[in-house]
């Protein structure tokens, strides 16, 4: 007698095929094959199950969602397959078929213990977990400990492990993971085989989710991949779960368009016409593109996040054009860029690249967004006209080469202005006792005052005029390597300050009619004129200490010494004739 039919109520709500999965989970990988851009783990981990050369102990490093967790459960399936006629050794390619690899896959194998070090930090859950090292497998082949974020651990945990984890029993590996490598101690590190899993590059991201979208029979433009693979920076999930979302976001095909609103991201081309518009200086233009792709929901700082990455795709291109040519590169890309990367100079590139990382900051914490990247842009465009620092130096050497003609024509001035003549002497003499800058032009020579021809002439110069902070350093801190009048070289001493090269220019070029050029050098360069002097001082004394007189004297009053030797003037007419009697 056959049973009969259950009631309608009795059907299960759900979908046959169960409730639905996220992409990350129901893509995940099962064997090594399934790993993408972890080329050479793969290979190492296949020889070593393959030859029977696996280690005790393996700690898997990386950035997030890249399958530092999922290979950890590999391994295990690995070690544990018995293949689908239970006959099985250790494989690279477990059969998903078997009792272990169903069990494993479910998170639900006695012999395979995952613990989330994050929520489990102290030591009692490190013994907890070590006490049952020492008893062998329920069912498995081997026991398999996978610990996620181990960083998270506490010094005494990692201290009850050390030993446990230097000699496990035959039975037992550990498999560790973590994204903050540099937070795991030096003794647990050498006590594991490491392998640093590396990010996924937007290629075969982009490649990933085409195949991962067509077994989704979903839709989704090569633009829309792209843009996702960029938006994941290297981790899988990270960009299986945008993935997810703009395939619910468009319900039909995913345009590149609705994968920009979902991520707040500006247009490509816009993008484009933004940085355009600022480097011409065009401010209005700049604004109201700005306005445009706010007010379509971008997100302020994303839009200077993407300038800043145009900036440096220029720049590359700049650099190396042959990087224009990858089959990658966007049409957009390589036709706008290259004649952008013509038209701009590196110094251009360079400094616009500054100015939006500084601003990108000052987005991110200023209380109106957008007010902030407006004049992050309008900063940018006006500095777009500054000249070069190339162009500034020959604009300096063109105004030098013309500085003789002002002194011809300054004379007719003072004859036609002769009453006027005295106040700006009397203003003039003022500053000269106090050095204010309005004194600068008042102590120039006059026109046939000769320009220094030595160096000491300089110093004496800057002692003319006052200048003591410039003399002290010309005398004290300043090794002379090479004069020639309107060309100084020299090092710098050790407490020199670090603009003396510029205040010396400034000086020569005010005080002087000839342009001057000082520069500093490595070359070790003379001894300062502090350092002369002693030394001429030093050789003085020596030289006075050697007299028979001198000498005598010393001898009398012991203790005494030479503090400074001084050449006498010629003695007048009625100075006593007995100079020994004096002395």
């Amino acid at each position: 007698m056959s049973e009969p039919d259950p009631p309608p109520d009795a059907v299960a709500e759900t979908p046959p095929d169960g409730p639905y999965r996220v992409l990350a989970r129901k893509y995940r990988p099962a064997t090594f094959a399934g790993l993408i851009g972890q080329d050479a783990m793969v290979r190492t981990l296949s020889n070593a199950i393959a030859s029977g050369r696996l280690a005790h102990a393996f700690i898997l490093t990386g950035v997030r969602g890249v399958g530092k967790t999922t290979t950890a459960r590999i391994i295990a399936r690995a070690l544990n397959c018995v293949g689908p006629d239970g006959a099985g050794g250790p494989t690279a390619e477990p059969c998903g078929a078997c009792a272990h690899c169903r069990d494993i896959a479910e998170d639900r194998h006695v012999d395979v213990l995952e613990m989330d070090a994050a929520s489990r930090t102290g030591v009692a859950d490190i013994r907890e977990l070590i006490d049952g090292v020492r008893y062998r497998p329920t069912s498995a082949r081997t026991k398999v400990y996978i610990i996620d974020e181990v960083h998270m651990l506490s010094t005494s945990a990692f201290n009850a492990l050390l030993k446990t984890l230097e000699e496990p029993p035959e039975h037992v590996t550990f498999v560790f993971a973590t994204t903050e490598i540099r937070k795991v101690p030096v003794t647990v590190l050498s006590r594991c085989q490491r392998f640093d899993l590396r990010r996924v590059d937007s290629a075969t991201l982009v490649r990933h989710f085409a195949d991962i979208a067509a077994k989704e029979e979903a839709t989704v433009d090569d633009g829309a991949l792209t843009l996702i693979a960029r938006a994941a920076d290297g981790s899988v999930r990270d960009g299986l779960s945008l993935l997810d979302q703009a395939i619910a976001l468009a319900h039909g095909p995913v345009a590149e368009d609705d994968v920009r609103a979902m991520l707040g991201l500006a247009d490509r081309t816009v993008t484009f016409d933004l940085l355009d518009a600022v480097m011409r200086g065009d401010i209005a233009a700049a604004l109201g593109l700005v306005a445009e792709q706010y007010d379509s929901g971008a997100d302020p700082a994303q839009i200077l996040t993407d300038m800043l990455e145009l900036v440096h795709w220029l720049t590359r291109i700049k650099v190396t054009p042959e990087a224009a040519t990858g089959a990658a590169v966007a049409e957009a890309e390589r036709v706008r860029g290259s004649a952008m990367a013509g038209t701009l100079s590196m110094a251009a590139l360079t400094r616009a690249w500054q100015m939006l990382l500084k601003g990108v900051g000052e987005v991110r914490v200023a209380p109106s967004p957008v007010q902030a990247a407006e004049m992050v842009l309008v900063r940018l465009a006006y500095a777009a006209d500054l000249p070069s620092p190339a162009d500034a130096l020959r604009a300096l050497e063109g105004q030098a080469a013309e500085a003789p003609s002002p002194p011809a024509s300054a004379p007719p001035p003072p004859p036609s202005a002769g009453p006027a003549e005295p106040p700006p002497r009397a203003v003039g003499a003022v500053p000269s006792a106090a050095p204010e800058p309005a004194a600068v032009p008042d102590p120039r020579p006059e026109p046939d005052a000769p320009d220094p021809a030595t160096f000491q002439e300089v110093v004496d110069l800057a002692d003319r005029h006052r200048e003591g902070s410039l003399h002290a350093n010309l005398v004290n801190n300043l090794h002379l390597v090479r004069f020639e009048p309107g060309r100084i070289e020299f090092r710098p001493g050790d407490r020199a300050p670090r603009d003396l090269a510029h205040e010396l220019s400034r000086f020569l070029n005010d005080h002087t009619r000839r342009r001057w050029v000082v520069s500093v050098s490595q070359e070790p360069g003379e001894p300062t004129l502090r350092q002369r002097q002693d030394a001429e001082h030093a050789a003085a004394r020596a030289e006075a200490a050697d007299h028979p007189l001198v000498k005598a004297v010393l001898d009398t009053f012991p203790g005494a010494t030479i503090e400074d030797v001084r050449d006498i003037a010629p003695s007048e007419p009625a100075a006593d004739p007995d100079p020994g009697k004096e002395d």
